[in-house]
């Protein structure tokens, strides 16, 4: 129970009262516009459905508040590295950002579909009465507006029947005509958004999302229009609307029943969205202060299997383990941006980044850097390269424990490459002060000739570890996901050799897939009191697989061992 409140319990509290403040707040005005006075005459017209518009759209108003700041990133960062303000668990819940900026926006979704439909009801309500409901309260009310000293509450003043009068309204009306941009500009920006448009057509995703700027511009004109009216205050002094509704057609005669007036609500949206919003200006201020300025690419690698390495120079660029940048080539794009995580180490005296051709932007890059050519680039051919960055992650908290477990899956080992050549530069310069005691690492790929320059640095870290005569320091694991009969035989005809058929280095290639449930108790009997990071960069179903792990092989003990997942989003 101890570890789940460590591994899980801030975030429950963190979400459990976001969707309690979503709740507060369509009850709070679903009951204002349902029971207070002012909207009696309001609801006489627009029926049930005036509530259910009314108090989903103060949940938007609060959701897009909140949805710019996870994407905000030299704000987390700057959060990140302030130990001040920042412990451990309220770094693990930045770390979550893209998370919870996905639960924010299905939750626009929501409050959007809600709204909307509601406020169908309402434009066919209106429209039909101020056409059909002749002899009826809301005839009475729909032809206020149409004489002098009178106010109107039916903002639909022409008298077309519907459907017609419903399109007039959604296109000729303000309020209507922004409804339905930002609406479009939503559905847009979430069907791009899913792992598939993601992956395939990333430059489908990067440019739709920038829709939200017109989605934002729309939100916050979307009220001027003040359709949405109740009774004055001075007006329920001398009109009682209790009493006076049913006396509708004396409205005016009786000295007891004038006319009664009505005013628009005011919009608020801008108050609710000017500071976050004036955030992300300033956040899209410094990346494009800090992508102007001079990088140098020194060394281009071409690795095997469609992989290159890009080490750079920038002047004052100072980074952590397991950070990532992101990176632009006006040559390939100019207004795309890409992430990718930093594999070099803060000790070294440049920074670099490993890149594999999956896609349209990586191979232009890699063609514009001189990747296919055989003979050595000159630096002044070399594309200009812009970087944004670097941002934290939770890798960079590999530090703070005794024992760690570093999970990579596929091209998701790239951040470990940073954090185990930090490891062992700290090691070498000062091992008795680093609090890390042992490393264990797992490399789950369905091919390792990909990633050919891991296993270099890996081979690298072995020799390394075994002249200091402390090879127990790094254990690690490497599964081969995907093989075929050829590779099988392989193994079986050289497993007894002393180095990997595959990948050269001491430790044999395993095949099919780690037994988590037997590593994690192995790792927890050996350091029975420790505070083991999990730390993962890989598949949402692997992280799912090892949070429960890691909740439920630790102890109840506060003085047992205790599993700490934290996973790379970026």
């Amino acid at each position: 129970m101890s570890n789940w409140v460590v591994n899980e319990g801030l975030s429950i509290i963190v979400i459990l009262a976001w969707l309690g403040l979503n709740g507060f707040l369509f009850w709070f005005y679903y009951r204002v516009y349902d029971q207070e006075r002012r909207f009696i005459y309001s609801r006489e017209i627009y029926g049930l459905a005036l509530a259910w518009a009314r108090a989903p759209a103060a949940c938007l108003n609060f959701n897009c508040l909140l949805i710019l700041l996870p994407v905000c990133r030299n704000l987390l960062s700057f959060l990140r590295g302030s130990s001040a303000c920042c412990g451990r668990s309220i770094r693990r819940q930045l770390d979550r950002n893209l998370t919870f900026h996905k639960m924010v926006a299905w939750m626009i979704a929501l409050h959007t579909t809600i709204h909307t439909v509601a406020h169908l009801f309402n434009v066919e309500r209106l429209v039909d009465a101020r056409v059909e409901a002749n002899g009826t309260i809301q005839a009475a009310l729909s032809g206020l507006g149409d004489r002098s000293n009178e106010t109107y509450l039916n903002f639909v003043r022409s008298k077309v029947p519907n459907p017609i009068g419903g399109i007039n309204v959604a296109f000729t009306f303000l309020a209507g005509l922004t409804g339905v941009v930002i609406t479009l500009a939503l559905i847009l920006i979430i069907t791009s958004s899913t792992k598939t448009i993601r992956r395939s057509y990333f430059e489908v995703f990067w440019y739709t999302h920038h829709l939200f700027v017109i989605f934002f511009i729309g939100l916050i004109i979307h009220g001027v229009g003040k359709i949405v009216r109740g009774q004055t205050p001075d007006s329920l002094k001398n009109h009682t609307p209790e009493i006076c509704k049913s006396n509708y057609s004396e409205w005016g005669q009786d000295p007891k029943c004038p006319i009664p007036q009505f005013f628009g609500n005011e919009p608020v949206t801008w108050k609710w969205v000017v500071a976050p919003m004036a955030l992300y200006v300033i956040e899209r201020l410094i990346r494009f202060w800090r992508s102007h300025q001079k990088v140098v690419i020194t060394k281009v690698v071409t690795h095997p299997f469609k992989t290159y390495e890009l080490q750079m120079k920038k002047k004052g660029f100072k980074m952590e383990v397991g950070q990532y940048v992101f990176v632009q080539c006006s040559a390939v794009s100019r207004l795309e941006w890409h992430p990718f995580t930093l594999t070099s180490a803060p000790e070294e005296d440049f920074f670099s980044i490993h890149i594999r051709i999956v896609g349209d932007w990586t191979d232009e890059l890699a063609k514009v850097c001189g990747c296919e050519k055989t003979e050595l680039q000159e630096a002044w051919k070399l594309p200009k390269i812009s970087i944004d960055g670097p941002f934290g992650t939770a890798s960079e908290d590999v530090f703070d424990y005794e024992v760690a477990m570093l999970i990579g899956a596929g091209i998701g080992v790239t951040p470990f490459a940073s954090v185990l050549k930090s490891v062992w530069y700290r090691y070498c310069n000062n091992a008795t002060t680093l609090k890390l005691q042992k490393i264990y690492f797992y490399w789950l790929c369905r091919d390792t000739q990909a990633f050919e320059w891991f296993a270099d640095l890996l081979q690298s870290l072995e020799t390394q570890m075994q002249e200091r005569n402390n090879a127990d320091f790094l254990s690690y694991n490497i599964y081969l996901t995907g093989w075929d009969e050829s590779q099988a035989t392989a193994f079986s005809l050289h497993h007894d050799q002393e180095k990997d058929v595959i990948t050269g280095l001491k430790q044999k290639t395993l095949y099919g897939r780690p037994n988590w449930e037997n590593e994690f108790k192995n790792i927890g009997s050996t350091h029975s009191n420790s505070r083991v990071g999990v730390f993962l960069c890989g598949p949402e179903s692997l992280a799912e697989d090892l949070s429960k792990l890691s909740i439920a092989n630790s102890s109840a003990d506060p003085r047992g061992v205790h599993f700490i997942f934290n996973k790379e989003n970026f």
